[in-house]
Order: structure tokens, then C-alpha cells, then sequence
């Protein structure tokens, strides 16, 4: 790939102004009130979660796994003497 070609590639993370003025409003509105989220993915995970359904199987994972792990920790305690 030549350096030409690389400079015109869009990087899909770069921040971009976007044209909202011929936005039609509230388009999606039903869709998100029915619990659709958009989530973008970087380009080197695509490989490891190419569609919605392994994203949500590794979260799930990820979910259970926090939630056996989390554990109070124990606050020390000052003894009188130690205030002193």
C-alpha cells in the first residue's frame, strides 16, 4: 500500500464534523426506546467479535466473572492507641 493510498483511508476513530442539518428528527427514537444501543468496535477487535451476538457472550462472561470476584475489603482499624 503506497503512502497515497494509506493518507486517504478514513480513520473510523478520528473525530469528523458531520452535516446534521438534513437529520430528520426523532428517526430511531421507537428503536431506542425499545433498548437498542450502538456500541462502535475498534478495527482489532473485529476479528475477535465480528457481530453483536460474541459481543454480548464475552460481557456476559466478563459480568459473571466480576461479579464472583468482588469482596468487601476489610477497612483497618485504628486502635486508641494509635490516635494518640
Amino acid at each position: 500500500m503506497s503512502l497515497m493510498s494509506k493518507a486517504k483511508k478514513l480513520d473510523p476513530l478520528a473525530p469528523r464534523h458531520l452535516d446534521l442539518s438534513k437529520g430528520v428528527r426523532g428517526k430511531y427514537y421507537d428503536r431506542m426506546k425499545a433498548g437498542t444501543n450502538i456500541v462502535l468496535i475498534a478495527p482489532d477487535l473485529l476479528d475477535t467479535f465480528p457481530d453483536s451476538e460474541s459481543v454480548n457472550e464475552a460481557l456476559r462472561g466478563l459480568k459473571k466473572i466480576a461479579a464472583r470476584s468482588v469482596r468487601p475489603t476489610p477497612r483497618s482499624r485504628k486502635s486508641a492507641s494509635a490516635m494518640q
